[in-house]
């Protein structure tokens, strides 16, 4: 516990970089939900100002951006093919029926829902399927850019009860408790495209 209470004070050492290497993990192969939220909100009722809001937020949203571009250089070669390898067959199946009536709409819908929406499965999908990269890469940016300042805007309004809460000690707890599910699920994550990977190449 210890342990991941002090990696989640490193990353906000760091920044907006820790925003952004947040943003690439999350939106590629590791399993962090509400990662970079958590960590806008954190950032941003430190310093509560709209610069450093909007600072917060867009690297956030390039840190996004660039994940989904690994999936998208990843996934994109392999083709449908090997999405399967990748996606359960009843989530694909799902998957491919919401993409396949309306690409955008369904990135931009991906990318504005909390978790546990699938947003890194559509993001596969899109890829797999050929969707456009740069159309890709602009519906999550925009998309992202909207979600990551909404909860900006929404920290500058509540930002002093926010840091009030953070000194709770359940709220602590629960914080450390999503850090350590965050870890064990990118180290499954991370542990399925590898055996993945490999039982494609064989």
């Amino acid at each position: 516990m210890r342990f991941a209470a002090g990696l989640f004070a490193l990353v906000l050492k760091f920044g907006g970089v820790g925003l952004l290497v947040v943003g690439i993990l999350d939106s590629s192969f590791l399993f962090i939900p509400w990662g970079n939220d958590l960590l806008v909100v954190a950032m941003t009722a430190r310093q509560p100002h709209a610069a450093a809001m909007l600072y917060y937020a867009a690297m956030s949203t390039v840190g996004s951006v660039l994940g989904c571009l690994l999936i998208d250089v990843v996934l994109r070669p392999l083709g449908a093919k090997g999405l399967e390898r990748h996606l359960s067959a009843g989530r694909l199946k799902r998957v491919q029926a919401k993409v396949g009536q309306n690409t955008g709409k369904a990135l931009a819908l991906a990318s504005l829902a909390p978790p546990p929406f699938p947003f890194t499965a559509f993001v596969m999908a899109a890829a797999a399927l050929q969707y456009s990269r740069k159309r890709l890469l602009g519906v999550v940016g925009v998309t992202r850019m909207v979600r990551f300042t909404i909860v900006g805007l929404l920290t500058l309004r509540f930002g002093e009860r926010i840091l009030k809460w953070s000194s709770n000690p359940i709220v602590q707890w629960v914080l450390v408790g999503l850090i350590v599910l965050c870890t064990v699920g990118s180290v499954a994550s991370v542990y399925g495209w590898i055996r993945r990977s490999r039982t494609r190449r064989a």
